[in-house]
């Protein structure tokens, strides 16, 4: 048995989580390795091959540096647990007139909680991912999650979720580099193609990244149940026809099938009437929000009127706010006005580089 611990680390295939599984080899840990298959594209009605973290390709490159370094590795099929919370999930969002983010939903409530019974099964004292973010301990307690040392590849947005039993067991041994020493090292352990090994931004389950499609397969008869919706102005003036309110999202300019004569927006959308509202892009500021189903990281709650960086995407740069308790949520009253804040997406509150807390966008 290592000093250090024995370490379940998940393993996709791609340069961050193998690299990952390595330097905690090197540093001393007893490494187990794990690739967890969340999806079929068969079962979706979609031909593309499997790509990502549910390509066999992938699946044969974890298992290969597994191999060749001595440690053990496991294939995991939790396509019914996945499917259960974080495809359910996706399509009520969706259906509610919110635009979620199931990366989010998966890391909070699928891969930490399924690694975590697989660790306790195999006897490991930690898990372990290739996500750019550092853990710390506050000295009240409490485990917290605070940017990667990578800007670029910050991924600390998507982990608010995690609570804090598994918090003191994780290991993100990335976030203390940049991405472009991870693909040194990749060079240095000798796997040349895997350090130009590109990097799948698509969501795992929706593989041609045609979310509209994804729902029409798998909602019998939703496109004739939200056909033939209006499309409004600010105003409340009918201005056209649109193909159903799901398959529209805030901000969205694209793709809209309207001639106005100028760009025009979805600015908001309510699945009650089956309506989008179309207005311009100034028409997409707003400088509150309501969040809720929260989960608090470095501290156990916020004093109301606490100031915090919110982000309300993942690229998003974050603007300061105050946070104001409410009995279901927190209200957010930004300094200045955001702009495309959409129900379904994650708000995450930061004090300087560490997540305070996170939750989901409710509305605007």
């Amino acid at each position: 048995m290592s000093r250090k611990g024995k370490v379940l680390v998940a393993m996709s295939g791609g340069i961050d989580s193998t690299v990952a599984a390595l330097m905690l080899n090197d540093e001393g840990y007893e490494v187990v390795g794990i690739t967890m298959k969340t999806w079929d594209y068969a079962s979706a009605g979609s031909s593309k091959k499997e790509t990502g973290c549910c390509n066999v390709d992938s699946f044969n490159d974890a298992r290969m540096a597994a191999v060749e370094h001595g440690f053990p590795h496991f294939i995991l099929d939790i396509r019914s647990e996945f499917g259960d919370a974080v495809i359910e999930n996706f399509v009520e969002e969706y259906l509610a007139g919110r635009t979620p983010n199931p990366c989010v939903m998966c890391n909070t409530h699928i891969k930490w909680r399924a690694l975590l019974k697989r660790a306790d099964a195999l006897g490991c004292d930690f898990i372990a991912t290739g996500h750019y973010g550092n853990i710390h301990q506050h000295t009240n307690g409490r485990y917290y999650i605070s940017k990667g040392l990578d800007e670029l590849k910050d991924q600390s947005y998507v982990l608010w979720g995690l609570q804090q039993d598994l918090l003191s067991r994780t290991l993100l041994p990335l976030g203390k580099y940049r991405k472009t020493e991870i693909r040194q090292m990749a060079l240095d352990y000798g796997y040349p193609e895997l350090a130009k090994k590109s990097e799948s931004y698509e969501i795992c389950f929706v593989p041609d990244n045609d979310y509209r499609g994804f729902l029409k397969r798998r909602v019998d008869g939703l496109e004739e149940r939200v056909a033939g919706g209006n499309f409004v102005d600010t105003s409340g003036n009918i201005i056209g026809q649109h193909k159903g309110y799901p398959f529209y999202t805030i901000g969205q300019r694209k793709g809209l099938d309207i001639a106005l004569g100028k760009p025009a927006y979805v600015t908001q959308i309510i699945p009650e009437t089956n309506t989008v509202v179309l207005g311009e892009e100034e028409d997409l500021n707003r400088q509150e929000m309501f969040v809720s189903k929260l989960n608090w990281l470095k501290y156990d709650g916020v004093g109301d009127g606490m100031e915090a960086v919110t982000k309300i995407r993942y690229k998003d740069k974050g603007a300061f706010s105050n946070l104001h308790n409410h009995a279901n949520g927190i209200a957010v009253h930004f300094y200045e006005q955001v702009k495309g804040i959409a129900p379904g997406q994650s708000a995450v509150f930061y004090e300087d580089d560490d997540v305070i807390g996170g939750g989901i966008i409710m509305r605007q």
